[in-house]
């Protein structure tokens, strides 16, 4: 979170004083936003439903694993060895390689273990990728950053070191920095983050920004035209006597006949007093009788007892509820630094020390340290240890909002009466001197900024006000949406689209998204992104189509993100058909349900000589009869509930409807060239109709890989279907609808078909076109 002055951009659209880009590596991050959010909580509306929260138990084998350093040591090393293996497996190119960056491992054995890759010896921004395996080394899935193939005409650049790092020096002194400096000479990267990998220059501009937050600017330039591609900020906003948590225990270590606030049981997580400087390490707390601080401000050890405390409650949050040893899952413990600056009104993480620093406040009367900005700081290490998520637009905003979630977490978990769990963040530091706080995850629009719901413009503001969706998400997963009090405090949570929203509950909301966060989302991920992989964490956790899995779905719903779930059997209605008396039919009918079993399918109005299989819902024959059908195909579930689809199906009289069919099987590569099968069309006179029907047989495992395009006998495409990667069905058994009114009907028509994604095969079984 960071905290400086605001101005009005061109149009008159208040935002930050200026957006700060991201880049595919996080290294520090601040407390506040650009500006103090101040606004009143509002008129309490009252007389609406109020959603119960419906609490399932999580699949114990889906829960990640409490690991040892030496445990995880060890995962990393295996994975460190068989890494070359993995990238032959994964058919990246001779000049990828992979380095492994973390791992996390579930009670049932699976593991998701994460890469970085290089190109040519060049690191790749933005290429990370994450293997997921099941217990018996079989390889289940790949999440990428990206799908692009990682490859750039020449490593040479044309574009010099030093002219990067001249144009990154101005960069920074326009956005206000203060003895800006390159940290380091620029190196050479591939930048994969956005669009086509393309070779740049990382420039790290060091010195401190407009507020006194120390700066680690990153600014990515082409290496070839000097173009600023991309630029993001690295700096991410014994018995003690604290200020806000009252009388607390506290880890120390006595060296000697001194005490120190060294706390060995935590990874030897340090405290130090910079006594209003602003580099360094500061100075070890120390003291004589391991009675730390008088509660005020006037003991400097009473700031250095809540950042502490913070940090314990943290470590402790992240190992026994998660089951992570430290925020690398190392076993490590990072360091605090308080009394940073005078009057400095922040507090941030710096990935370089591996440390947070904290503010006191304005007039040094406030230090930031209570309990959830201690877990929002030091979640900003977790996020750079696992998802990397990209500090800027909808993944920065993400980002920001995963350190508000578990500083809400830590604070619930730490049960202290003076500071209860709330999901107010920052609400003790009163940093607006009215009693408000930074911010609310049940209406972050109460802050007079923050968006409630995504909108597709919402990448271009400032990251800790594109927090307040994901912000949103997690108390309506938590609690539901309506009015509503907890701890003595009151809540009312809206939706996007005025529908009510049940909540999981709270301790299963956290588990959701901390598995989304260390086991699927990758450092470029958007909030549509962010459905996907956290409906990836809840069908682990809770099964696919499980009241908890609907209701995560529903709550990304209440803030734009994604269509509603609703209970029960939903049937994909097919489209109208076509077929020819005599010639075989065959066409797979899609449906689910939220409840648990087997479906079982019927149809009416079926042409004579067709059937629907019971169990399967294959419908298969051959028609014997010509005319138009009515066909109404229902869908039973376990519990009795049902689901429907209607559509015509029209049967030819041979030679009438004028079938072109091939029948020769095509074999689809695994992730290769797109392969094509073709009909030649003659006897037609004029163009192809406005209704051309494309009849496809594709046997495919994971249909979601396949694209798949009509191709004209003059070139134009006609795009059938995209790929999918949630799409887990097998096969396309289906009949299209394309205008191709505009085509000439005579000449060879080829179906074009691509697989995109690794690890599934198949063939084209037969297609046909009925004119």
């Amino acid at each position: 979170m960071r905290r400086s002055s605001r101005s009005t951009m061109p149009g008159g659209r208040t935002s930050a004083s200026r957006r700060t880009a991201a880049g595919a590596l996080v290294a520090v991050t601040a407390l506040l936003a650009v500006g103090v959010q101040s606004a009143p909580a509002g008129a309490r509306p009252g007389g609406r439903a109020q959603p119960q929260k419906v609490v399932e138990k999580v699949r114990a084998g889906a829960l990640p694993l409490k690991l040892t350093p030496a445990h995880r040591a060890e995962l990393l090393r295996s994975a460190n060895e068989t890494k070359a293996d993995t990238a032959k497996a994964l058919r990246l190119g001779g000049k990828e390689k992979l380095i492994v960056t973390d791992v996390v491992k579930d009670a049932d054995g699976t593991t998701h273990t994460r890469y970085n890759r290089t190109y040519d010896g060049l690191p790749v921004l933005g290429g990370d990728l994450i293997v997921h395996r099941a217990s018996s080394g079989a390889t289940k899935s790949v999440t990428r950053a990206t799908n692009a193939t990682i490859k750039v005409p020449s490593t040479t650049a044309a574009y010099t070191a030093a002219k990067a790092q001249a144009a990154a020096l101005k960069s920074a002194r326009s956005q206000g920095a203060k003895k800006a400096s390159a940290d380091r000479a620029p190196r050479k990267v591939i930048w994969a983050a956005r669009g086509v990998p393309t070779l740049a220059w990382e420039t790290v501009v060091g010195g401190f920004q407009d507020d006194g937050t120390p700066s680690q600017l990153h600014v990515i330039t082409d290496a070839t035209t000097g173009a600023k591609l991309y630029e993001y900020q690295g700096v991410k906003q014994g018995t003690g006597n604290s200020i806000y948590s009252g009388q607390v225990t506290i880890g120390t270590a006595q060296s000697g006949s001194t005490y120190q606030m060294n706390d060995t049981a935590r990874g030897a997580h340090k405290t130090y007093n910079l006594n209003h400087g602003s580099s360094g390490t500061g100075t070890l707390f120390t003291d004589a009788d391991d009675v730390w601080g008088n509660g005020t401000n006037s003991d400097a050890a009473s700031t250095g007892v809540d950042a502490h405390y913070g940090a314990a409650l943290t470590w402790d949050y992240y190992k026994n509820v998660h089951g992570r040893s430290g925020i690398r899952g190392d076993g490590v413990g990072a360091y605090s630094r308080v009394h940073y600056g005078n009057a400095y009104v922040n507090a941030f993480w710096s990935d370089s020390c591996f440390c947070m620093t904290y503010g006191d406040g304005s007039g040094n009367a406030k230090p930031l340290t209570s309990i959830d900005v201690a877990g929002h700081e030091m979640t900003h290490g977790v996020t750079a240890a696992t998802a990397k998520l990209v500090y800027s637009g909808e993944s920065g905003g993400l980002n920001e909002g995963t350190s508000d979630i578990f500083a809400s977490a830590v604070e619930f978990y730490a049960n202290n009466s003076k500071d209860v769990g709330d999901y107010l963040i920052g609400e003790k530091i009163d940093i607006n001197g009215d009693g408000t706080p930074l911010r609310y995850q049940d209406k972050p629009s109460r802050d007079g900024t923050s968006p409630d719901s995504w909108y597709s413009g919402i990448g271009g503001i400032d990251v800790h006000y594109s927090s307040g969706p994901i912000n949103h998400w997690f108390y309506l997963a938590s609690e539901g949406s309506g009015p509503k009090d907890i701890n003595g405090v009151h809540y009312d949570s809206p939706t996007k689209d005025g529908q009510p929203v049940t909540g999981i509950g709270r301790a299963n909301a956290e588990k959701v998204w901390f598995k989304a966060l260390s086991s699927y989302l990758t450092s470029n991920s958007n909030y549509a992104d962010a459905r996907t992989q956290a409906l990836k964490a809840a069908a682990d956790l809770f099964g696919n189509g499980s009241t908890s899995y609907n209701n995560v779905a529903n709550a990304f719903a209440g803030i734009g993100v994604g269509s509603r779930i609703v209970s029960g059997v939903s049937v994909t209605n097919p489209g109208n058909q076509t077929g020819t008396v005599g010639q075989a039919a065959g066409l797979q009918i899609q449906a689910t349900s939220t409840n648990p079993g087997a479906l079982s399918y019927s149809a009416t109005g079926l042409p004579a000589g067709l059937s629907i299989n019971s169990s399967t819902g294959l419908i298969s024959g051959t028609p014997t009869t010509a005319g138009t059908s009515n066909v109404t195909v229902t869908v039973t579930d376990s519990q009795a509930k049902t689901g429907t689809a209607s559509f015509t199906w029209t049967v030819n009289p041979v030679g009438g409807g004028n079938v072109f069919e091939n029948t020769n099987n095509v074999n689809i590569p695994d992730a290769g060239a797109a392969v094509e099968s073709p009909i030649t069309v003659s006897g037609r006179t004029g163009s192809a109709p406005s209704n051309l029907q494309v009849g496809v047989d594709i046997k495919h495992t994971w249909r979601g890989d396949l694209v798949i395009d009509l191709v004209a006998p003059d070139g134009s495409a006609y795009r059938l279907k995209n790929s999918s990667a949630s799409d887990s069905a097998d096969n396309v058994i289906t009949t299209y609808t394309v205008n191709a009114s505009s085509e000439a009907a005579n000449g060879v028509w080829k179906l074009r078909v691509q697989d995109v994604y690794s690890f599934d095969t198949g063939y084209i079984d037969s297609w046909k076109l009925t004119f």
